[in-house]
């Protein structure tokens, strides 16, 4: 009995806090409202256990890099088409790029991806993410960080809006990409941090220019 009340323990103390609310604040979080043509979306970013992750996407948030962007991705699962992906993000665009950032893999954060788990899309070898992130719909064990895979920089969770992220999953897609570029792409208005001050860059917003 004793024992048993040891283990868990032992699991009480080594389990994290998960943000399960998108409506106040929680420590060592900081939530992001995606405010989509299609609805909101908020996310809560783990800025404890991915800082340099999470302070990365608060940069294109803060400079309005992401304002006007689109979810233009959907990669479903062939085997079980309600899983899989959304896509989001500046895509190639030059001119809001920021530089690339270390990768933070899950056996470093211990962020697994789950369902509704927002994490860093990358052109090709480890760091180098920058302005492109994707959310898991359903649990993506391949995503996370193995011996012979470096995985994803997992750093946050969606904690209001799923039924939007999944309509966006199920949503038709052309043949781009492999299939998976959506016909209808989703437009993101902008994103505002609920938590904290914002700290914008400073750095030239080239793309505002343009538009």
């Amino acid at each position: 009995m004793l024992l048993r009340l040891l283990l868990l323990l032992a699991a009480l103390i080594s389990t994290p806090a998960v943000a399960q609310r998108a409506d106040r604040a929680t420590p060592g979080w900081v939530r992001v409202r995606l405010e989509t043509a299609a609805g909101p979306i908020v996310l809560a970013l783990n800025a404890k256990r991915a800082p340099l992750t999470t302070a990365n996407f608060l940069k294109y948030v803060d400079d309005g890099r992401f304002n006007g962007v689109t979810f233009y991705r959907s990669a479903r699962n062939r085997k079980a088409p309600q899983h899989g992906f959304v896509q989001s993000g500046i895509r190639t665009e030059a001119m809001r790029i920021l530089d690339p950032l270390p990768h933070e893999s899950t056996k470093k954060t211990g962020i697994r991806h789950l369902d509704m788990t927002i994490s860093m899309a990358r052109r090709g070898e480890p760091g180098t993410a920058n302005g492109n992130f994707f959310i898991t719909v359903g649990p993506a064990a391949w995503m996370d960080w193995s011996p012979t895979n470096p995985g994803y920089a997992a750093f946050g969770r969606v904690v209001a809006g799923q039924a939007l992220v999944r309509r966006i999953l199920a949503a038709p897609t052309t043949g781009a990409m492999r299939g998976t570029l959506l016909r209808n792409p989703v437009v993101v208005r902008r994103m505002v941090r609920l938590d904290g001050k914002a700290k914008p860059t400073g750095k030239p917003q080239a793309w505002r220019v343009r538009r």
